[in-house]
């Protein structure tokens, strides 16, 4: 039977955008992240253990923090980085507690911990029944058995891993760490395929409606090389297209696309924003940053909202702006310590449990 979202919210909740002391949850049934809205991965201080997940709601307008540790009674744990819905299961990848959280995309409520990983980023789904799992101090992908939600093996790559885009029979898969190559994956064997040169640390990709697979390769931490941002065939491994960043000290970062896919999106001095068709890099911030310390970058794919955080000083309680496609500012709501990587929920996600 169909679970019904109960109409009254106030009478569960006890928010604001500004003070957020927690909902009061009745039951998993009635849960606030049924809805669609954007998840928050709050990553906390480094081995502090203490990484919550956030989640603003369209139906209420409202952010609604520290919900994982209230829902399931333990700790999300060290570093919550990156997360991914597939069906009705979410998949929340904790970097430096080497785990990953399955828990209901609906609820929240656990299904499973899969541990026994070495620094998780990113998972990337291949089918409904395997998934890859990057790591950022290990050579090894791992493999995860999406039916028994457990480690099936594992593909070395001979270098650390980052973002991950899968399309087609291929997984491209970014030596970020000191690397400049993609390496691509035949998913039908786990077989490494090929390895493209693009340029300094690989940070973020995205597939445009072409087919074209989007790197942005930020330059390296220590500003020695030019940022670039590299599109390649997906069908060929071939580069077709460069843009070279004016400036050694640009550091672009999070590089998203939009529900068309023709529309790029990076944080880079605040939001630029250009067409997949464009001939070269936008030249003016479609978003200034003015005084706050950007950090991640999502696109609502169903209205084309702007989603971007704040961390402020990595110490405090960060913010999370949300802003209309024509980068006019609807909110700002706090988040937890240190608000980074965000994963949306769309209608279709929702399920019958």
């Amino acid at each position: 039977m169909k679970r019904i979202l109960i109409p009254v919210i106030a009478a569960l909740l006890s928010v604001s955008c500004e003070n957020d002391p927690g909902p009061a949850f009745v039951d998993f049934t009635e849960s606030i992240v049924r809805g669609p809205g954007i998840f928050i991965l709050n990553e906390g201080n480094f081995r502090a253990g203490n990484g919550s997940i956030s989640f603003f709601s369209y139906d209420s307008s409202r952010i609604m923090n520290h919900l994982f540790s209230k829902l399931n009674k333990y700790p999300l744990g060290d570093v919550p980085y990156s997360m991914e819905i597939l069906g009705d299961k979410a998949f929340i990848v904790v970097n430096n507690s080497d785990k990953i959280e399955v828990v209901k995309a609906n609820t929240l409520e656990s299904v499973k911990t899969i541990n026994g990983l070495k620094s998780p980023r990113f998972i990337d789904f291949v089918s409904n029944d395997k998934a890859y799992v990057t790591s950022l101090w290990s050579d090894l992908i791992t493999v995860i058995d999406l039916n028994t939600l457990s480690v099936s093996g594992y593909i070395d790559i001979r270098r650390s891993s980052e973002a991950i885009a899968i399309t087609g029979f291929k997984a491209f898969i970014a030596h970020w760490a000191g690397g400049n190559e993609v390496i691509v994956i035949d998913t039908r064997d786990n077989s490494v395929a090929d390895s493209i040169i693009v340029s300094h640390e690989p940070e973020s990709m995205v597939v445009d409606k072409n087919n074209i697979l989007w790197v942005l390769c930020n330059g390296g931490w220590a500003r020695e090389n030019f940022a670039e941002l590299i599109a390649i065939s997906t069908f060929t491994n071939e580069i077709v297209k460069r843009y070279v960043f004016p400036e050694i000290t640009d550091s672009p970062t999070c590089l998203q696309i939009n529900k068309g896919c023709d529309t790029l999106y990076y944080l880079d001095k605040g939001v630029r924003r250009m067409s997949i068709d464009d001939t070269a890099l936008p030249p003016a911030i479609f978003i200034p940053e003015s005084d706050r310390l950007l950090y991640k970058l999502e696109i609502f794919p169903d209205n084309g909202d702007i989603f971007i955080t704040d961390v402020v000083d990595y110490q405090s309680k960060g913010y999370v702006m949300r802003y209309r496609r024509d980068g006019s500012l609807i909110s700002v709501m706090e988040a937890d310590i240190i608000p980074g990587g965000m994963c949306y929920k769309v209608l279709t996600d929702l399920r019958t449990e």
